[in-house]
């Protein structure tokens, strides 16, 4: 405990860049640990990159087929004999169900114990904590995530997220954009509390900047709009008013917004456009469809009316813009629902988290090129339900 309380301590006190080399002295000295280093999943999922600064650099780690990877994935520890005798700990590295990288850590096979691992384990899990907080004061985290340059559009994207994925008694959370980094348009957005979980899924319109600048506006304006406390009706109806008095109709943007209230599964919806929803329940895909309104900000005052909906223990949903429900292959046949509904069913053994990568890797095999025309979106909510002890 002492150990663990000196790492802490050593992270709590560390200067925002300088959280690695705080983990990595004080596990040398707390620890004996022979080597030490913090990778970052890249903003496509593909790797795991290095943090580090130049001139030390370490090459990046293929997310799939990798040890590092492999802790990724399975969100478990991973433990790795090495040759010279010696055992390389990787330990996932997230924040509430948000996956953020892996710590590897390198130790004497004699130092390797299960109550040594389980510490370190404790430890990535503060070291996330830091990272999120560092991250309002340096780019080094933000700036390790990235294999490739993010357009403009794209880095306004990324920051206007709520995280990639969450995970909470009652639910798990998924979600992935691409091309990851010239997304402009797509977004998702959640926010919980005691009881309900709000979630938007936003198919953007246009392409660049102004696609990226008309769904941050409508993204703040349906958070401010929550954080009144409003119904998601009127978040609808002043979200729609706010993008309206800027745009006056030229632009608009559709959504698709829920309100699940966590103790029975009951849900409010405001559907405003063509984010599409899948449904798998006991083995069965079907798709949801529910009254359709007006896309934000295509009218002067539209009124929003809530549907209700209802989901039950077991469900898996799957939501989906239209990049991705719409794009065709070489031969101009659009991918639909068919085919959405054979990769809901192939990855239904897969945890929320890792749904929309593996979806999103199907459809580029659908669409015959590696790089999206349109931006493709697709979120995964695990439902579970609150028992009566939660």
């Amino acid at each position: 405990m002492k150990r663990f309380v000196a790492v802490e301590r050593a992270l709590r006190t560390a200067a925002p860049h300088a959280l690695l080399d705080a983990v990595r002295a004080v596990l040398i000295e707390q620890y004996g640990a022979q080597d030490v280093e913090l990778f970052m999943a890249d903003y496509s999922l593909t790797v795991l990159q290095p943090v580090s600064v130049l001139p030390h650099t370490l090459e990046p780690v293929p997310v799939h087929s990798s040890p590092t990877g492999r802790a990724f994935g399975s969100q478990a520890p991973y433990r790795e004999q090495l040759r010279d005798g010696r055992v390389r700990l990787h330990l996932p590295v997230s924040v509430r169900g948000d996956r953020l990288g892996v710590l590897s850590v390198t130790l004497p096979e004699s130092d390797a114990t299960p109550e040594w691992e389980s510490e370190l384990a404790e430890v990535a899990n503060v070291l996330g904590y830091q990272v999120i907080v560092a991250e309002r004061d340096t780019d080094v985290y933000l700036q390790a995530r990235r294999k490739d340059r993010l357009t403009l559009a794209a880095e306004m994207q990324w920051q206007l997220l709520p995280g990639r994925s969450c995970s909470r008694p009652e639910y798990d959370l998924g979600a992935q954009l691409e091309p990851a980094y010239a997304i402009f348009g797509d977004n998702f957005d959640w926010s919980s509390t005691v009881d309900h979980l709000m979630l938007y899924v936003t198919n953007g319109m246009g392409e660049g900047i102004e696609a990226s600048l008309l769904t941050n506006l409508a993204i703040n304006a349906l958070r401010n709009a929550r954080r009144a406390g409003l119904s998601i009706a009127d978040q609808a109806a002043l979200a729609d008013q706010a993008v309206y008095a800027h745009y006056e109709g030229r632009c608009y943007l559709s959504v698709l917004m829920f309100d699940f209230d966590l103790a029975n599964g009951r849900a409010r919806v405001v559907d405003a456009g063509s984010p599409q929803l899948l449904r798998l329940r006991a083995g069965v895909v079907e798709r949801v469809t529910f009254d359709a309104q007006l896309p934000l900000g295509m009218f002067e005052e539209t009124d929003y009316v809530a549907q209700d909906f209802d989901v039950e223990p077991g469900d898996r949903l799957v939501f989906v813009s239209d990049g991705v429900h719409a794009v065709a292959d070489p031969h101009g046949e659009a991918y639909g629902d068919t085919a959405l509904a054979r990769a809901i069913q192939a990855t239904r053994l897969l945890p929320a988290a890792e749904v929309p990568r593996a979806i999103l890797r199907e459809l580029t095999g659908h669409r015959g090129e590696a790089l999206a025309k349109d931006d493709a979106l697709v979120v995964c909510l695990d439902w579970r339900g609150r028992t009566p002890e939660r």
